[in-house]
């Protein structure tokens, strides 16, 4: 019989312990929670028998309870927070995305940026963001910039238009380090960046970088300095675009342009660079050349609007050559010479690589047009706009040669094009032009029934943009068959505008286009200023566009039935006028 003790051993309340088990619980309570499993394993045969569970075991399932917790809680708190963010977008009428951030004109205020900075931290995927074009975010960007560590995979950031002064460019150049995946960093249109404010961001911007675009940033000589200070250390830098800063090369005290020109010699894998609108001159052009044997991965080289070039081209021309990457070379609105683009024309044979030419807007341009098209690679060139160049009989006939092979055609202020314009369309090849553009051509009611013509053979069925612009000498007839012709189902913009100074009903061939907009599915503009519509035919022309997202500009009536109407009112006579002035 066994005694009362062994009972209550085995089973009672008060269950006795051995005094191994005694001495084991001590040592337990002096280890730690990892190091008590392989000593509870090593005696598990003794922690069985007795019936008694390690203390490991219970602080283990405490910290799995605590780090289940612990785990529940900051999911809760990311989808509290992702909540948060889907409320902030969708009050600005923006869509939710974990990877881009696309807050582009939505008037932001500092206080909104401020909270945008907040709930980064919600946002680590975060790849791409935009903030550009809110004016009220000069003078704050600091709010932002300084979270900026909890997006760190950022590779796309654009500020374009915001207003940014010296400080926010120091508060950007502080917070780079934090993002040091950035590929493309965009400041254009920010006139602050400019005037020395550009050395906040010396030394600062990291190696993946790959595009730089400072458009019209009021960058001084100084600047220009600084931005070749910079190229040395972005090895990948594939696009730099300075373009409508006048006073970039406007040296004070020798530096400035040329040693950004200098510097560019270190950018081996730049394949952009446009300089457009910089005030560049010929001796601009000394300084440029000097580099370009160290750039043969370039493929655009866009030195338009720099009128002072006249003359100088030559210094340009002769180490073309080096670039035999090259596929796109723009030189319009230079006031090119018969000199200088007799200069270029002796160079062409060797640029291979060229897919497209830009000398439009240089009225000297129109008496080489035969040498010039005889000199280009013609069986691969896509565009070769020859708009405001003057062009004579023998010219439009030499163009007409290269019109098959090109994907945009612009022969606009082009008067010989009135009565002429078949001589361009017979060349056309079916389905391959994208885009042509004949405003102010002096079109015939003729010229619009051989264009609908060619639409109803099929030879425009890849068409997208379709300028008639400021023609109108063309009769009604005229704008009715081209919108009975049909054959335009890729159209997506079509300008049938009048010039600013006059205006004309188009009640005649209103009935013809109101039938052919279901034939047109991808149409998103259709601009038809200057024309008089009746209320009816206007009402009519709305209910046809009021389910499609096409922009309809036209002048509007003094009335509030036309206030949802879109209305850009334009009085260019020239396109040479859009231009930025030097």
């Amino acid at each position: 019989m066994e005694s009362a003790d062994g009972q209550l051993g085995r089973g009672g309340s008060s269950q006795r312990r051995s005094p191994l088990d005694v001495i084991m619980s001590q040592i337990r309570r002096k280890r730690t929670a990892s190091d008590r499993k392989p000593l509870g394993r090593f005696l598990s045969r003794t922690s069985d028998r007795t019936g008694i569970p390690e203390d490991g075991e219970t602080e283990g399932r405490e910290e799995r309870g605590q780090s289940s917790g612990v785990a529940e809680a900051a999911e809760s708190e990311r989808d509290v927070g992702w909540g948060r963010v889907c409320v902030f977008l969708q009050r600005l009428g923006k869509k939710v995305d974990s990877r881009s951030l696309n807050l582009a004109h939505c008037d932001l205020t500092a206080t909104d940026l401020l909270e945008l900075a907040t709930l980064l931290h919600f946002l680590p995927q975060l790849e791409e963001v935009d903030v550009s074009w809110n004016e009220l975010l000069g003078g704050c960007l600091k709010a932002l910039t300084s979270h900026l560590q909890h997006v760190g995979g950022i590779r796309e950031l654009r500020l374009c238009s915001c207003r940014l002064n010296a400080d926010d460019v120091t508060a950007l150049g502080e917070a780079l380090g934090c993002v040091p995946l950035l590929e493309i960093l965009d400041l254009s249109w920010n006139g602050g960046v400019g005037g020395g404010a550009l050395q906040g961001l010396l030394g600062k911007l990291q190696p993946p970088l790959r595009e730089l675009h400072l458009v019209a940033c009021q960058l001084t000589a100084a600047d220009a300095t600084v931005l070749g200070g910079m190229m040395s250390a972005l090895p990948r830098l594939g696009v730099l675009d300075v373009s409508c800063n006048p006073q970039l090369t406007q040296e004070v005290d020798g530096g400035g342009f040329r040693e950004l020109a200098s510097s560019l010699s270190h950018a081996a894998s730049l394949t952009t660079l446009r300089l457009q609108a910089c005030g560049l001159t010929t001796d601009s052009l000394d300084a440029l050349s000097g580099s370009l044997r160290c750039l043969p991965s370039v493929r655009e080289l866009d030195l338009s609007c720099n009128k002072s070039l006249a003359g100088g081209l030559n210094r340009l021309t002769l180490h073309l050559t080096h670039l035999a990457h090259l596929e796109s070379l723009d030189l319009h609105l230079c006031c090119l010479t018969h000199t200088d683009l007799e200069a270029l024309i002796q160079v062409l044979p060797s640029l291979t690589a060229l897919t497209e030419l830009d000398v439009s807007s240089n009225k000297d341009a129109g008496g080489v047009v035969h040498p010039l098209v005889s000199a280009l690679p013609l069986t691969q060139m896509r565009r070769l706009p020859l708009n405001s160049c003057s062009l004579n009989k023998e010219s439009f006939t030499a163009f007409a040669l290269a019109v098959p092979y090109l994907r945009s055609v612009d022969v606009s202020w082009c008067k010989v094009v009135g009565g002429r314009l078949a001589l361009l369309l017979d060349a056309l090849q079916p389905s391959v032009i994208l885009e042509l553009r004949l405003s102010s051509c002096d079109l015939t009611t003729d010229d619009l029934r051989h264009l609908a013509a060619v639409c109803r053979r099929g030879f425009l069925s890849s068409l997208r943009v379709l300028d008639l612009s400021y023609n109108g000498s063309v009769g009604d007839d005229g704008w009715s068959a081209l919108f009975a012709a049909g054959g335009l189902g890729s159209l997506e913009d079509v300008d049938l505008s009048l010039r600013p100074s006059t205006s004309a009903p188009c009640s005649a061939w209103l009935p013809a286009l109101l039938p052919a907009l279901p034939r047109l599915p991808a149409l998103t503009r259709l601009a038809v200023r200057r024309w008089t519509i009746g209320s009816q035919d206007r009402q009519q022309l709305n209910h046809r566009l009021r389910k499609r997202s096409v922009l309809l500009e036209w002048d509007p009536p003094n009335t509030e039935a036309a206030a949802s109407s879109s209305f850009k009112a334009t009085n260019q006579e020239s396109p040479e006028e859009s231009c930025p002035e030097e």
